[in-house]
């Protein structure tokens, strides 16, 4: 990246994906791709094997704290591609001038045999007295933002100590990755990619518990 430019860490899940040769329903894996700024980014997706892939819009914009979803289709299903790791490379861009401000690597693999799941579900749930009548309220919101409490007429604002876990999360994600030739901090500064991948996993949950609807 060029000196000056902005950095943004990217939030997309899942993160690694795992096809099955003898599981059909793993060949068309879903990326959810996440935009929690406040202003609208570009994306770009690619691939070390792009022979051996299909991706549905693999360019495009996303608006200011929504998300999209991203069809990643594994075309080239044969036992001799098993246990090999490709890798897919997401770019952020800045909306208007198209400068790179983000990146993030995801690993992907063909395994052998059928995806090992829970057995069948054969419990019987029911469902909960909703917290809100939402009649009231217009639905659930989709957009990310505060919450509004319509009962009492106020705004809730987020638990702090689940903000400055989010935080936490975020000025993790920004720290160097183990191997990165980046002086600016001291070595044990740089953190594993699996450490990173922890951090963003958590900071996802902490993104769900803020933006909740109470």
């Amino acid at each position: 990246m060029q000196p000056g430019i902005v950095q943004v860490p990217v939030f997309v899940y899942p993160s690694p994906v795992t096809f099955f040769l003898e599981d059909q329903s793993t060949h068309k894996q879903v990326l959810t791709l996440y935009n929690p700024y406040d202003f609208p980014i570009r994306f770009r997706v690619l691939c070390t094997a792009p022979n051996k892939y299909t991706v549905v819009d693999p360019e495009g914009s996303i608006r200011p704290k929504f998300c999209i979803d991203i069809v990643v289709r594994h075309t080239a299903i044969s036992a001799a591609n098993c246990n090999i790791t490709d890798k897919f490379r997401i770019h952020l861009q800045n909306h208007t001038t198209k400068q790179l401000i983000g990146k993030q690597d995801i690993a992907a693999t063909l395994l052998p045999g059928k995806q090992s799941g829970p057995a069948a579900d054969h419990e019987e749930f029911q469902r909960l007295p909703p917290k809100l009548d939402l009649s009231a309220t217009g639905g659930v919101q989709q957009q990310f933002g505060v919450m509004r409490d319509y009962r009492q007429g106020r705004i809730q604002t987020p638990n702090y100590i689940v903000v400055v876990a989010a935080v936490v999360c975020i000025v993790a994600l920004l720290l160097p990755t183990q191997g990165d030739q980046d002086t600016r901090f001291p070595t044990y500064l740089h953190l594993t990619s699996h450490l990173k991948l922890v951090f963003a996993y958590v900071l996802g949950l902490v993104t769900m518990v803020i933006l909740r609807p109470s």
